[in-house]
């Protein structure tokens, strides 16, 4: 049994992240992209939380309706092994923000993300207030909304590459008007920690609005240098945010 202790006490001292990521007991990080992009954007946040010793799920949620994104997002947790730290990016905060009340999450992080209340759509905060965001276009016939590309590096892409911009131009994924429009019936930051993350220049969100949802849900509010998709290219930073809110600081 003494054996046992001291090979666990020298792992540990051998490989601190390890024992950082376990100390509160939660291992468990569950992400959630937001629309016009898929959760691939990820990958340099989901390296190096690995890295520390997270188990990290990639939610690949469709951005069709709020509830179709629930429930890819509760299906994504309930593979988890125990409690779990959830994070939405942009919609994906408004998914998170119904997800959540799951009673395995245990705290939420929002980057750069939309934080309704209950009764809420993501359409009725926007409309709160005047300015509202360049380049979103018309739905189409099937109620499919895409961002154009004339300003779509300096709104959702600002701080990427043109040659970045251009491929998430290109792949990007519609949110539908119903996404939008659909309300939040319970909103889990009422009754969880919040986390927040809010960019320097994000051309997406209305940076007061942002500043009104993260004070509502009395969030915790990290400041960091970016634009909306500032998880690319802000990963540590990102990262610091999500093991902090694991590790309740």
């Amino acid at each position: 049994m003494a054996a046992t202790a001291a090979v666990a006490i020298l792992l540990s001292a051998a490989n601190p992240s390890v024992s950082n990521a376990q100390s509160t007991g939660i291992k468990n990080i569950v992400i959630v992209h937001g629309a016009f992009a898929d959760a691939s954007g990820w990958e340099a946040v989901y390296k190096i939380l690995v890295k520390d010793g997270y188990k990290v799920t990639l939610v690949q949620n469709p951005t069709s309706s709020l509830a179709d994104d629930v429930a890819a997002t509760n299906f994504a947790l309930g593979r988890q092994d125990g409690p779990v730290v959830l994070v939405g990016h942009s919609w994906g905060g408004t998914v998170i923000t119904e997800a959540g009340n799951a009673d395995n999450v245990k705290s939420l992080v929002y980057v750069a993300a939309f934080i309704p209340n209950d009764g809420e759509s993501t359409l009725d905060l926007v409309q709160t207030v005047k300015e509202q965001p360049k380049g979103i276009l018309a739905p189409d016939a099937k109620g499919n909304v895409y961002l154009g590309k004339a300003t779509f590096q300096e709104t959702f892409a600002n701080g990427q590459t043109k040659e970045k911009s251009d491929f998430m131009y290109d792949s990007q994924i519609p949110l539908t008007v119903k996404a939008f429009t659909d309300k939040v019936t319970a909103a889990a930051w009422k009754n969880k920690p919040v986390y927040a993350v809010k960019p320097s220049n994000d051309e997406t969100i209305n940076m007061g609005l942002e500043d009104n949802m993260y004070k509502r849900a009395n969030a915790k509010i990290t400041n960091v240098t970016g634009g909306h998709t500032l998880f690319m290219t802000q990963p540590k930073a990102i990262a610091a945010v999500i093991e902090a809110a694991a590790n309740g600081k």
